[in-house]
């Protein structure tokens, strides 16, 4: 941990209260040197120091999850991040960075309570994922991995929802040989994690003809006037099974594309999902928003694209639109265009529905029975587009 000129007794790291059921995954221990760099100068990071990168890690996202659930989770003195010191901690920046964080996610607790969406407890677990030194700086990617266990959960409602999402944190080291966070990244193509402040990625559509077919917003108000499923083309179920089957285990059958440009993969998603229940391949030319087809080795622009596949989707009239968000069903599809530039930017399906509230999985982050409510209450100025499919 200290800088190899340094000598004398390291100081312990105190860390008081980090999840117990935090795991480290085996990292290779990589170079600490760049080329030409004194050795003297590095500081060194070795497997006890990787292991409280990922407690910190820990530390971070559970103070943020707590603060959407606990009364006054986001005090000071009771984040967890506040027991470290010494050879790995928060630099001064970052942990105002995080007062501020803590602080806009218990307004967002409050907005999703007033949506009638409240979370009685939470448990947030961190893997570290690989670690990368270079000189003074180290970055370590993560994997979050959050579950919230919903209050007073009614009937058939899901009891919990939950996500999986990647981050990169940045450690730079001290004069003295102590390494400090310095930043958090999220490197998730959605950004659509409930705990996260980050701005979801913006799609921009890949054609400005205007002949294409442009769906029509769904409201966001509660309790509209119910539009059920009449049709038995589809095997709804079994959409909403492979959904939930693979919301956070990929199928091996076909390309991820989180993190491999704009979209992410939450199109391929749904699409494999509406396969899975019945969509039946259009072949043809892939830019060609009228043909829609995907496997491992090809897929068209209308499989994985997020506005492409709504031009396909009512160009060939397997869908049609709904005049509300909460009209939903199981199967069915909801669009989001978070900046209202006209282009959409986030395709989710419809996995469960309860009470009247459609709950929702999707990529990038990978969601499972996140519920409409908490969606327009966390992005109230998005547009939304509903789908029956």
């Amino acid at each position: 941990m200290k800088s190899r000129r340094l000598t004398g007794t390291r100081r312990r790291v105190t860390i008081l209260g980090a999840a117990a059921t935090s795991v480290v995954a085996g990292v290779a221990l990589l170079p600490n040197w760049s080329a030409g760099a004194a050795v003297v100068d590095d500081p060194t990071v070795d497997a006890k120091t990787k292991a409280t990168f990922q407690r910190l890690a820990d530390a971070v996202f559970t103070d943020r999850t707590n603060a959407l659930v606990d009364a006054g989770a986001g005090d000071r003195e009771k984040q967890l991040t506040n027991g470290f010191s010494g050879d790995v901690r928060l630099s001064s920046g970052t942990a105002r960075a995080e007062d501020a964080t803590l602080s806009a996610l218990g307004q967002r607790k409050e907005k999703l309570a007033k949506a009638g969406e409240k979370y009685s407890k939470a448990g947030t677990t961190v893997t570290l994922n690989a670690t990368r030194v270079t000189g003074r700086t180290a970055k370590a990617a993560v994997t979050e991995t959050t579950t919230l266990t919903y209050a007073q959960a009614r009937g058939d409602a899901p009891r919990t929802t939950g996500f999986q999402a990647h981050h990169e944190l940045t450690f730079r080291a001290d004069r003295q040989g102590n390494w400090q966070l310095t930043g958090i990244r999220d490197t998730d193509q959605g950004g659509l994690a409930v705990n996260t402040l980050s701005k979801p990625a913006s799609v921009k559509a890949t054609t400005a003809d205007d002949t294409m077919p442009s769906a029509p917003r769904a409201a966001t108000t509660r309790n509209p006037a119910a539009v059920p499923k009449t049709a038995t083309t589809y095997d709804y179920k079994a959409m909403a099974a492979y959904a939930e089957k693979h919301w956070n285990v990929y199928n091996k059958d076909y390309p991820d594309f989180n993190g491999q440009g704009a979209g992410g993969d939450c199109t391929n998603f749904v699409s494999q999902a509406l396969k899975a229940g019945g969509w039946k391949h259009v072949p043809g030319y892939v830019y060609d928003y009228t043909r829609w087809f995907g496997n491992a080795d090809i897929q068209s622009h209308s499989f994985i694209g997020v506005n492409e596949w709504s031009w396909f989707a009512q160009n060939s009239k397997r869908t049609k639109p709904l005049a509300n968000v909460y009209q939903m069903e199981v199967g069915d599809v909801l669009q989001v265009d978070f900046d209202r530039d006209g282009s959409k930017d986030h395709t989710m399906i419809v996995s469960f529905k309860s009470g009247g509230v459609p709950y929702l999985t999707y990529h990038s982050n990978n969601t499972l029975r996140r519920s409409v409510a908490s969606i327009v209450a966390s992005y109230p100025n998005a547009y939304y587009y509903a789908y029956r499919t």
